[in-house]
């Protein structure tokens, strides 16, 4: 294991993170030197230097092995999560070194889960910071490590190949060495595009740019105490909602859409079937919101049942009603949307639409086997077959999160926390979507959790952002050193 490599990879990453922390302290100095400007600016230089140390002392190299690809992969987001909990430890308040943590991972995964019980008294530069740790975990602290490494480079496809899964490849019809870029392309495009539209819906530059990077990265943490029902505007929810699905969708079907000028791309059973499901689901939500009281007409009902499902199928995890008195059945309905959630190939976590399509066409495959052993039967996603290998990966990954899930719950049930609230946490934390249920709902916070459960909750968010496989590899790799 060549460390010194791995530690010239992972500078990358945290170089990234002192980026926004510089970044934050301009904000700091245009708000008139904030309370936070001390914190950011020991941050940013503890951070910058860690960065920049192994880029004077090691040698460039352009070759890795598999098991220092998953190292790296498994490090560069461990090491921005606690360099990234620096600027809120050294601000303090209500940041003990657990919540900084908590608040941290849950900014870079995108879980956007949160321990603060009022976000407005916190400095201007500190909520930036928190919305540049969702734009930085939505586009992938190994994206922008892929984004500087050149493109003829071994390590860079060898990398790419570890990050994207073969589902998020699939739908970009280019070259891999391509795909990272085109990422990128429409990960920015859609920033700028929805820091624009808040601006024209009524949004202030400042919280436009911070729930612009919120929204696209499929985040959810917000300027704001009550998230977007604080504006109370009809036009900044339908930017959020349309932005939410947008960022929940293929990015390279959405290029490939642009590109080609056309929706042909969209004609996909993935697509199909994540739009229909989204639609019945929001339908059963809209006439449980108005059955419970939550709304007063059907017009309303509609509206907010349809931002509340898009929510929590995107994984972003924004509120404009509070979830802390609907009944159990629209509880349990919205985590099994959490655990589906998008595509493959956008920011949001979770299972995948693609995987759960998967898994049905293989229960169809394995009946039609049963009742009819001599005739052929294939597995096809779209218009591609998949073979059994191709396909058993996938069924293998819902497996072990169905797995997390329980093992998570047990644990958080030895912490003190409820049945309900340690399987909806674990749901949520896994998948990133971040509001629970009940007091860790859309409008509450994770504050009162005790310690033990922020940090089984955190591990489940940096699973599921990863997505399981590299963590095991890396810890596989551990236990066979012992072994040795």
């Amino acid at each position: 294991m060549n460390w010194k490599v791995i530690s010239r990879n992972i500078g990358y990453a945290l170089l990234v993170s002192a980026l926004f922390m510089f970044l934050s302290v301009l904000v700091s100095i245009h708000d008139g030197n904030d309370s936070a400007l001390a914190a950011l600016s020991i941050s940013l230089v503890i951070t910058f230097i860690v960065g920049i140390f192994p880029f004077i002392f090691v040698r460039k190299t352009s070759s890795i092995s598999l098991k220092e690809g998953y190292v790296i992969i498994t490090l560069s987001w461990l090491m921005s999560f606690v360099f990234g909990m620096l600027p809120y430890a050294l601000w303090g308040g209500p940041f003990t070194l657990q919540n900084a943590w908590f608040e941290s991972v849950s900014g870079f995964t995108t879980c956007g889960a949160t321990i603060l019980e009022s976000i407005e008294n916190l400095p201007r530069s500190l909520l930036f910071w928190r919305a540049s740790t969702h734009f930085i975990g939505g586009l992938g602290v190994v994206v922008f490590l892929l984004l500087i490494i050149p493109e003829s480079s071994p390590m860079r496809m060898r990398l790419t190949n570890m990050e994207l899964t073969s589902l998020s490849r699939e739908g970009y019809s280019s070259k891999t060495g391509k795909v990272v870029y085109i990422f990128a392309y429409v990960y920015i495009a859609l920033v700028v595009l929805s820091c624009i539209c808040y601006l024209l819906a009524g949004m202030n530059f400042f919280d436009a740019i911070c729930h612009a990077m919120s929204v696209i990265s499929t985040g959810g943490f917000s300027t704001r105490n009550n998230s977007i029902a604080s504006f109370d505007s009809r036009a900044i929810e339908a930017v959020t909602m349309f932005f939410m699905y947008v960022s929940s969708l293929h990015f390279g079907v959405l290029y490939l859409s642009v590109v080609t000028r056309s929706l042909k791309p969209l004609n996909n059973p993935v697509f199909k079937t994540y739009t229909i499901f989204v639609v019945v689901v929001s339908l059963l939500i809209s006439a449980g919101l108005k059955f419970n009281g939550d709304c007063q007409g059907w017009g309303q009902s509609l509206w907010s049942g349809l931002f509340s499902t898009l929510a929590v199928s995107t994984t972003t995890g924004f509120a404009i009603v509070d979830n802390v008195t609907w009944p159990v059945w629209m509880i349990c309905l919205l985590a099994i949307v959490g655990i589906m959630c998008g595509s493959s190939g956008a920011t949001c976590s979770g299972i995948k639409v693609d995987r759960v399509l998967l898994l049905f066409k293989s229960i169809g495959k394995y009946v039609n086997n049963i009742l009819h052993p001599s005739s052929v039967n294939e597995i096809r996603l779209g218009r591609k077959i998949l073979r059994d290998e191709e396909v058993s990966p996938h069924l293998l990954y819902i497996a072990l999160y169905a797995l997390v899930i329980l093992i998570s719950t047990f644990l958080l049930g030895l912490t003190g926390m409820g049945f309900e609230d340690s399987c909806v946490s674990s749901i949520v934390s896994l998948a990133n979507v971040g509001p629970a249920s009940g007091s860790l709902g859309n409008m509450g916070n994770f504050n009162s959790v005790p310690m033990m459960s922020k940090l089984i909750l955190t591990l489940d968010m940096f699973l599921g952002r990863i997505e399981i496989y590299p963590v095991l590899a890396v810890v596989g790799m551990l236990f066979s050193r012992r072994k040795r």
